[in-house]
Parts: structure tokens; C-alpha cells; sequence
């Protein structure tokens, strides 16, 4: 009874939308690290997938587990954030609205705008920008305020594509003819042409591979992983698993997945190389023979 009891306050910690560290959660529950550790592997075992970044641990709420328990009642996060936006129409003196909110911010760890006009002003901007792209024209995002260039101009872009339960529009601009990712809430307002698409052919999603890179780029990479390397690749990186199937020898898992940049796994392999085989990717197994000729050269010097 203790175990599960243990186990299950274990649980109620990985499921705060906070990352614990192991002695923070030693700590926590009063046991040694190593029967955390033990305890962690008995979550996994039982089909709970834990995220690790750096030192710290969280529960991934898409855990068959709580797939299974939420699956007639739970929300989607754009479903979630539809209802933030409708209660926060209502009067800030109704306290049970803002009670509600704020368990949808923990829960589906919303990245919210805390400004209520900005949240109102990103509604109205994503309202223009949904009726033209399905009219397929021609917006100009007017002064957008960019935190990397410190400017405030106009900018005229195709937008096809709304990204985080629509916070950000993805969009061909058309000075620089290139795709670029905006914030709906930094446009004074959106203003739509009668000009329709005319770079259609050259849109591109935005893409974020299991390493966290992201680019329009996906390329292709097979790794055949020892159990070394099958078992750190599934603790850093959980999402690995659907990538994952068993290789033909005992012992072994073949790795197939599409990366944006090399950086990411490229460091993976080379601090295991000696249990991952690179296959089916010349072009990633070129770049690794470069990193590994950099590192003689300087290890020579």
C-alpha cells in the first residue's frame, strides 16, 4: 500500500505542468534516488511517457494512460484555448471563469498572452487572416512590431497556415521572398487586398523534429541503435518511440525519422557512437565523417 501510495503522489507531481529535477523529487517523497529511479521505470513500464529536459522530468499528458482516461471528455489545445478566448468575454468580477482559465493554463500549458487587449487585438487580426486564406489573397500586416530587427513597419505577406491554436500565421512574405512565421498579436491590424496568391507553389510549413530544430527543410535519416543508445534516445527524446522499430538482430532498433537540421541528432551519434550505426542516409553519414575529421584535426593540434 505504501508503494502505490508513493507512486501515486509521484504521479500528482510529474502531472503539475512542472519540471522536477530527481533530487527535487526524492526529496519530495522522502526516498533515495535510486528508488525514484525505480519508480520512474515502473511509469514506464506501465505505458507512462516521461520527458526529460536536461535534469528535469515531466509527464507527457499524451500518455496512452491518460489518452485512455480522457478520451470522451478531454479537450484539444485549440478546443481549450476557443474556451479561455469565450470566458474571457465575460466580467472580470466573475471569479469562476477565472478559476476556470487558469486550470486550462496548467493543464494545457497555453502559451497565453497576459495582456487582455493584445489577446482581443490577436482575435480580430486572426479573424482577417482566416477569411483570407480562404479567399487566398494578399494581406498587409500592419505595423508589425518585430523584437529582432527593433522595427515597426508594414508587412505584406501571403498567409496560409495558422500555427499554435492561432498565436502565429505562417506566410510567404513578399519583399524578401521567403516564409516567415508571425505573431498575430503584433500587427496594429490586418488589412486584406484584392490581390490574390501568387506564390502558392512556394509555401512552406515550418517544421520541428524530435531534437527541437526547426526548419522548412526534412531530411531523412536510419540509425540502427545498440540498447545503449535505444535507451537514451527514448529517455531524452520520448516521441522517438513511434519512430522505433526492432531490428533483426537481438538487441538492436532501427531508428527512421525526417530531421530539420543534422545538429541535433548529429550530436546523439557522435556522443554514442559506438553503439549506433548510421544507414540509409549518405548525406547525414557524410556529415558525420566531416565532424569526426574536425575533431582528429584539433585533437592532432
Amino acid at each position: 500500500m505504501n508503494n502505490l501510495r508513493r507512486e501515486l503522489e509521484l504521479l500528482l507531481l510529474l502531472t503539475e505542468n512542472k519540471d522536477y529535477s530527481v533530487q527535487m523529487l526524492a526529496e519530495r517523497l522522502d526516498i533515495t534516488r535510486r528508488q525514484l529511479y525505480y519508480d520512474l521505470e515502473n511509469l514506464r513500464a506501465c505505458g507512462f511517457k516521461l520527458v526529460k529536459t536536461n535534469t528535469k522530468y515531466r509527464l507527457d499528458r499524451h500518455s496512452p494512460f491518460f489518452k485512455r482516461l480522457h478520451e470522451n471528455i478531454a479537450l484539444t489545445e485549440e478546443e481549450a484555448m476557443m474556451v479561455y478566448r469565450l470566458l474571457d468575454r465575460l466580467p472580470h468580477t466573475d471569479y469562476l471563469s477565472k478559476n476556470i482559465q487558469a486550470k486550462l493554463e496548467r493543464f494545457f500549458n497555453l502559451e497565453l498572452l497576459t495582456d487582455v487587449g493584445q489577446r482581443r487585438q490577436a482575435e480580430s487580426n486572426a479573424a482577417v487572416l482566416r477569411e483570407a486564406i480562404q479567399l487566398r489573397r494578399v494581406v498587409i500586416l500592419k505595423n508589425y512590431s518585430s523584437p529582432h530587427s527593433r522595427t515597426v513597419s508594414d508587412r505584406m505577406v501571403e498567409p496560409f497556415l495558422f500555427l499554435n491554436a492561432e498565436m502565429d500565421i505562417r506566410c510567404f512574405e513578399i519583399n524578401s521572398h521567403t516564409n516567415k512565421t508571425f505573431k498575430t498579436s503584433r500587427a496594429a491590424s490586418v488589412e486584406m487586398t484584392d490581390v490574390e496568391w501568387l506564390n502558392e507553389q512556394s509555401h512552406k510549413s515550418i517544421f520541428t523534429d524530435l531534437f527541437m530544430f526547426s526548419g522548412e527543410e526534412r531530411l531523412p535519416v536510419e540509425l540502427k541503435l545498440g540498447r545503449l543508445a535505444h535507451s537514451i534516445l527514448l529517455e531524452e527524446y520520448p516521441a522517438a518511440e513511434a519512430y522505433i522499430t526492432p531490428a533483426n538482430t537481438s538487441d538492436h532498433w532501427i531508428f527512421a525519422s525526417e530531421v530539420a537540421s543534422y545538429l541535433g541528432i548529429g550530436r546523439f551519434v557522435l556522443g554514442l557512437y559506438h553503439d549506433i550505426n548510421v544507414l540509409g542516409s549518405a548525406q547525414f553519414a557524410t556529415y558525420i565523417n566531416e565532424k569526426v575529421k574536425a575533431m582528429n584535426q584539433k585533437v592532432n593540434l
